[in-house]
């Protein structure tokens, strides 16, 4: 069977099932072997950082290793109510793909639990890091977060308020944090989503990160497709602005006429021809120290998938899919 037929097939199996009951993920076609990075390895698989289900984590890196590597930890959004760390698969990949060792955790869900239980569980997997990374091929000295949606609100919740990290005792630094598709400033919380996950909160002004803004944030790249319905565009802009007021270095990146979940597909090496949002970030962090020799490490470069026509309609099944998924986080 043909890359193009398994892509097909899966969008219509996909387009079958009912949201809550999926038997497949709706983000495997991007987890293909045929459809993620050569040259890379899952180095690490299911390793516990704490006890319980929700807290295992992923490591992924090249293949060939030699001197120890810039490290991103990277956080899988979700409404802070679903998601798997298997789903993200491509980004681990593609992320090896520029040399470095990539670190996926799941962390515990609403209703299971609320804010800001998922930040403390993100906290305790970046401790396993600090701890164990090395053996990996990792350097803890090169530390960068990533996230998307709200993972990306994670992300950046960890680099802008250091309670959650000390809780857990590291003391590595963060040299920059890549946050694609992220809510910034939405409170009051008016969604149903946002109210279960933040409505609990004793002081829900401390839960949004444009009020926790100091000149001693690390340097922020802030992207988002200017056609998300979920999280508009305006919500980087006004984050942006208030780093910047600050004194913060903020690259912003805005890619035009893509929604929510494009940036991030586009990371994997299936999409990748349609926004250039993996080199954005890559070169963002080698502005603040990933490779110190200055040319970060290549394993492949991927053409556009053949035959573009036909190759484009089920990834934009699947992805006007993934985007209904959510409800908006803000206006």
């Amino acid at each position: 069977m043909t890359r193009l037929r398994i892509l097909a097939a899966l969008a219509v199996l996909v387009s079958l099932l009912p949201v809550p009951a999926f038997a497949l993920s709706v983000m495997d076609p991007f987890n293909l072997p045929t459809s993620m990075d050569a040259g890379t390895a899952k180095i690490g698989d299911g390793i516990a950082y704490a006890d319980g289900p929700r807290h295992k984590l992923d490591v992924y890196g090249p293949e060939q290793r030699g001197a120890p590597a810039p490290v991103v930890f990277f956080i899988y959004g979700g409404g802070w109510n679903r998601g798997e760390r298997s789903d993200y698969q491509f980004v681990g990949r593609a992320l090896a793909s520029r040399g470095f060792i990539t670190v996926i955790a799941d962390y515990r869900l609403v209703p299971e639990v609320r804010f800001p239980d998922f930040l403390y569980d993100s906290a305790a997997a970046l401790r396993w890091v600090q701890d164990n990374i090395a053996n990996y091929g990792g350097d803890p000295n090169r530390l960068f977060l990533a996230g998307h949606s709200a993972g990306a609100y994670n992300a950046v919740m960890l680099a802008l308020d250091p309670s959650y990290r000390q809780e857990f005792g590291v003391t590595m630094p963060i040299l920059a944090v890549a946050a694609l598709s992220g809510p910034y400033d939405f409170y009051p919380f008016e969604y149903g989503e946002v109210k279960e996950a933040f409505g609990s909160a004793p002081n829900p002004e401390g839960t949004q990160p444009i009020n926790l803004i100091t000149s001693s944030a690390p340097p922020m790249y802030l992207a988002s497709g200017t056609s998300d319905p979920i999280v508009r565009v305006q919500n980087t802009n006004h984050f942006a602005e208030r780093l910047r007021a600050q004194g913060v270095w903020v690259t912003t990146q805005y890619y035009e006429g893509f929604g929510h979940m494009e940036p991030v597909i586009a990371m994997g090496a299936l999409w990748r021809w349609r926004m250039p949002v993996l080199d954005d970030m890559v070169g963002f962090f080698q502005r603040f120290g990933a490779f110190p020799s200055g040319v970060p490490y290549v394993v492949a470069t991927p053409n556009a998938p053949e035959q573009l026509p036909e190759a484009i309609a089920p990834m934009d099944q699947i992805v006007s899919q993934l985007n209904a998924m959510f409800q908006p986080i803000e206006e």
